[in-house]
Parts: structure tokens; C-alpha cells; sequence
């Protein structure tokens, strides 16, 4: 961001009532409590507060950039009786300070042009004191009356919030409420068909401008909770299924629930195992132009917790009318491939 020529003027640290040396979070937290304060949601009409919440905006947008503070540091040392210059040849020997050298570039001084003319001054040889070259070289950037630096108008800064929400409502989508760092709530709309860890961008809705510049967007971070029995995988749904001993054995038609509250009837083939999976073609999650998804149908054979002397009868003779059937076979090959 380029420097603006009202920064000499500006002490931005005292504008968030914290200390030069204040830390990154000292300088967040000062903020958030002074933009609460004098936002203009809270304060209708009460144009001193909004003129206290601009400058709030703009001294924290200036102190939150790294590269943006260390510049203002440094054109605030030179121009509050930092380092003085020597004058050039109308000075006698005497002293400049930061305001007078540059007042001849930003008000009109002996040189219009500040470009080195006759009694004029050289902005590169100024800066080359310091060793840094011209204006654009040394990091300043210094703004020119009516040249492309000269605005300080600034997009305000994005806001990056998260927020949970249940696998349901990331299915059929939904709308949040949230309250940003300068106390204004906003409603979100989350669609239908939103991703673990996806962000939306909410355009116009972060902090205000400076200068007449447009206000920054809300970034948010969604995180999908953990449902007891769904499990979503981008438009496809996924769904664990108990069967009996019999139904898996014999085969059978049962009915798996929706998210949608309704349901569809499944065929589980005789014969299957835990661990199975049928696939039905279109039952999953609308995703825009990506249509349905579908669902994919997990068996899981369940036994009771206590079982029956008939019911122990029964799994003996079942065993051995399958004698011959190794249940581990297949498993003991996977293990020493």
C-alpha cells in the first residue's frame, strides 16, 4: 500500500490508545473494542463517531500490515524531529527538517516540480542520503499531488470467520447469523451441498473502506459436524446398515432412511458379509448443475448382545452345516501377500 502524505499528521497509535511498541494482538484487540464502539450501526446519525470509526478503520489497517507500519514508523521519525538534513545552499549552514524539505513537493515550494530545477530540490538525492535511491527504491512511495499515488483510498480488510454446522444443513444448505469483530451481525446463506473445510466469500460485508474505498468481504471456513450415521463425500452420501444373521444370510429387502426423511427400499443379496457395499444410483445429494449423487449402502451384520440357548443351537448347527467353509481363508492370504 502506498504511503499517504497525511501520515506525518496522524499518530495512529494514539487513535487506538495503545503504545508504539504494542504487539500485533495488543493492536487487534484495540481495534475490535473502539470499532464496537463507535460503529455507526450503534451510533445513528452521530457523525463524530463515524468520522472516530474511520479513523479507527484506517489507523488499524495501517498498523495490522507489517510493511505498512514499518513505513509509517519511519516517515513519522523523519518528520517529528528524527534526523535533520542539511539545507542546501539557501540555508546557511543551518538545519531542515523532514516538513520543510518536503513541503516544496507536496505545497509548492521553490521548485514546482521538485524534479532539481534552479534552486529546485532532487527527491533522489534527498533519499541517497540514506543510502536507498529514489522515492519508489527506499520503500516511502511518496504520493504526488494528482499522481497515481495521491489517493489514499483503500478497500477495507477481509474478515475470516468459521463456522459449524450439522452434516443436515450442509446437505440441504442453510443460513447462519454471525457477529464480526466490530459488533454487526450478518446472515450467510450456506448452499446446499457445502464441503468440510469449503470457504465462502460474502462480498461487501468485511470491514469499511478508507477514503470512499469499498468495504472488504467475509471469508467463511465451514466445517461440517460428524453425524451419527451419515457420512458425506462431496455429493454421494454414504450409510452404515445392520442387518441380522438371517437377512444377510438369506437375503432381503430393507428400508434405509434419507436425509431428506424420506427413505428407499435396499435388496441385500444372500450371502453378504459386514463390510459390503451397495451402491443406489441417485439417492445421494443435489449439487447444482452436478445433479444427484448417490448412495452407497454399508452392511453391517449385527448380532444381539445376549443370545438365546435356541438361539446358541441354532449358530452350532449353522456352523457345522458350513464346516467346510473357512471363514478366515481369504483373510490369511491378504495378511501374507
Amino acid at each position: 500500500m502506498a504511503a499517504s502524505q497525511d501520515w506525518i499528521s496522524k499518530d495512529f497509535y494514539k487513535t487506538l490508545g495503545v503504545t508504539k511498541k504494542a504487539t500485533d494482538e495488543e493492536i487487534k484487540k484495540a481495534y475490535r473494542k473502539l470499532a464496537r464502539q463507535y460503529h455507526p450501526d450503534r451510533n445513528p446519525g452521530d457523525k463524530a463517531a463515524e468520522e472516530k470509526f474511520k479513523a479507527v478503520a484506517e489507523a488499524y489497517e495501517v498498523l495490522s500490515d507489517p510493511s505498512d507500519r514499518k513505513q509509517y514508523d519511519q516517515i513519522r521519525m523523519f518528520g517529528r524531529g528524527g534526523p535533520r538534513f542539511t539545507s542546501g545552499p539557501g540555508g546557511a549552514g543551518g538545519t531542515a527538517g523532514f516538513e520543510d524539505i518536503f513541503g516544496g513537493l507536496f505545497n509548492g515550494g521553490r521548485s514546482g516540480t521538485g524534479t532539481g530545477g534552479a534552486g529546485g530540490i532532487n527527491i533522489d538525492d534527498i533519499l541517497g542520503s540514506f543510502g536507498t535511491g529514489s522515492g519508489a527504491a527506499s520503500g516511502f512511495n511518496f504520493p504526488f499531488p494528482g499522481g497515481a499515488q495521491g489517493t489514499s483510498r483503500r478497500k477495507g480488510a477481509d474478515i475470516r470467520h468459521k463456522i459449524s454446522i450439522p452434516l443436515r444443513q450442509a446437505a440441504t444448505g442453510t443460513t447462519v447469523k454471525i457477529s464480526t469483530t466490530d459488533g454487526r451481525n450478518v446472515t450467510a446463506r450456506i448452499p446446499a451441498g457445502v464441503g468440510d473445510g469449503q470457504k465462502i466469500r460474502i462480498a461487501g460485508k468485511g470491514a469499511p473502506g478508507v477514503g470512499g474505498g469499498e468495504a472488504g468481504d467475509i471469508i467463511l471456513e465451514v466445517t461440517v459436524e460428524k453425524h451419527p450415521v451419515y457420512e458425506l463425500k462431496g455429493k454421494d452420501l454414504y450409510i452404515d446398515v445392520p442387518v441380522s444373521v438371517g437377512e444377510a444370510a438369506l437375503g432381503a429387502k430393507v428400508k434405509v432412511p434419507l436425509l431428506d426423511g424420506k427413505a428407499v427400499s435396499v435388496k441385500i443379496p444372500a450371502g453378504s458379509s459386514t463390510g459390503k457395499v451397495l451402491r443406489v444410483r441417485g439417492k445421494g445429494l443435489a449439487k447444482g448443475k452436478m445433479g444427484h449423487g448417490d448412495l452407497y449402502v454399508r452392511v453391517r451384520v449385527a448380532l444381539p448382545p445376549e443370545l438365546s440357548d435356541e438361539a446358541k443351537k441354532a449358530a452350532e448347527l449353522f456352523d457345522k452345516a458350513n464346516s467346510e467353509f473357512d471363514v478366515r481363508d481369504e483373510f490369511a492370504r491378504m495378511a501374507a501377500s
